[in-house]
């Protein structure tokens, strides 16, 4: 008895083509791509401020970022640090560094910072 051909499911935007919810590591480059642009920006500031938020671990040597937790807050609550340092601009930034990555989410992933 020989089986049909299988077909692969479908995989939503955060899910890698094992079937793995992915979307940490997509959070992880989101607050990496956003770190390296208040970087370019601001110097090493940007990567003192990264490291005071909570739920983000930031090795900057390795240009490495592990979210803990929550990682939409994680990511809010790097946007919000940016925020209180330099205004809305900082935000408009942030968005910009993301905005390649954000379609791999799904809507309801999203952080609210970056809609």
């Amino acid at each position: 008895m020989m089986a049909g051909p299988t077909v692969p499911p479908k995989l939503n935007p955060a899910q890698d083509a094992t079937g793995t919810n992915n979307s940490t590591a997509i959070f992880d480059q989101i607050a990496t791509r956003i770190i390296k642009q208040q970087e370019a920006i601001i110097g090493p500031v940007a990567i003192e401020q990264a490291k005071k938020v909570q739920g983000i671990n930031v090795d900057w040597v390795q240009h490495e970022v592990d979210i803990k937790g929550n990682p939409q807050s994680a990511i809010d609550g790097l946007v919000k640090q940016y925020k209180e340092l330099f205004g809305q601009i900082a935000v408009e930034t942030c968005k910009q560094a993301a905005a390649g990555m954000l379609a791999k989410l799904g809507q309801d992933q999203v952080p609210a910072s970056l809609k």
